[in-house]
């Protein structure tokens, strides 16, 4: 069976822990423990994303998480249709390196269109031994 919940937040900083412990509470509850913090990593660096780059003016986001005994999938929505790239950061950068984390702590991760505006961040998680109920 697959579970399913979404939250959303403000564009605001504090948005960005909550967003962490939404995530976090919504896979305990389903059991869901054995990529817990790779998938609360990705939300953080997918919700800052959301927040510095994908929110229009009077616009917040979205995060949506889908889970069954095998995988669980992240999805965060905004306002702005540009796609994010992933970028080689120089070692002094004090930014640019969080889809390059999700890339390697998720499964798979890509970027598709919203309608009627924005797009989705997706990444996925295979389960390793914890299961969703």
């Amino acid at each position: 069976m697959t579970e399913t919940i979404q939250r959303f937040f403000d564009a605001r900083p504090q948005s960005i822990g909550q967003a962490r412990k939404f995530t976090a509470d919504a896979l305990a509850d389903w059991g869901f423990q054995d990529r817990a913090e790779d998938i609360r990593v990705c939300v953080s660096e997918l919700a800052t994303n959301a927040l510095v780059h994908g929110t229009a003016a009077g616009h917040g986001f979205l995060v949506k998480l889908d889970a069954d005994q095998d995988e669980v999938r992240l999805e965060v929505h905004d306002s702005r249709r540009q796609h994010p790239a992933a970028r080689q950061a120089a070692d002094t950068d004090l930014s640019g390196r969080g889809l390059t984390l999700v890339s390697v702590l998720a499964d798979g991760w890509g970027v598709q269109d919203r309608t009627p505006f924005g797009k989705i961040v997706w990444s996925c998680f295979k389960a390793t031994g914890g299961t969703a109920s």
